[in-house]
């Protein structure tokens, strides 16, 4: 009786193992609270929100098809006086690690209303799945912007 109760335990347990393990591999590691986050696909529209009193604008374009791939231009605007701006892609959809993308500081919006702020990059891609979720981190230092309320993602295409 006693074997039969283990083997039930036993096999409960690998199948919970098997249903919640990839869930609980998955889940965000950076010690943000990603309750009350709103995803943003920069790619199809302008993500705006609002942190500590400072506005921001994100906008994302195809520009052209270089020799590495699909070229994207990134632009950013903050009415927050910072001396740099550095966007990090980071696979959502599939971990391929985390890409760097320094910002260069473009001037003040046609608008007047802050700092613009531009990047144009080739998202890397996975040879398995060409099209995959990739999501910007802005960061004015080496740490990403706590708490921010919106996760910009996008979908980058593969070699042409």
């Amino acid at each position: 009786m006693w074997k039969a109760l283990v083997a039930v335990i036993a096999i409960s347990g690998v199948t919970a193992l098997g249903v919640f393990g990839p869930r609980w591999l998955m889940l965000n590691t950076d010690n943000q609270s990603v309750q009350g986050v709103i995803e943003c696909d920069v790619l199809s529209d302008t993500c705006r929100w609002t942190q500590q009193s400072n506005h921001w604008d994100a906008a994302l374009v195809k520009v052209g098809t270089g020799t590495d791939g699909i070229e994207y231009r990134l632009s950013v605007k903050t009415n927050k006086n910072q001396p740099r701006l550095l966007a990090v892609l980071r696979g959502e959809s599939m971990y391929l690690g985390e890409y760097p993308v320094p910002m260069t500081r473009a001037g003040v919006a046609p608008d007047g209303s802050g700092q613009l702020w531009e990047a144009t990059f080739t998202a890397p891609f996975c040879t398995t799945d060409p099209e995959m979720t990739w999501r910007i981190d802005l960061q004015t230092g080496m740490e990403t912007e706590p708490d921010r309320p919106v996760k910009l993602i996008f979908q980058a295409e593969g070699r042409a």
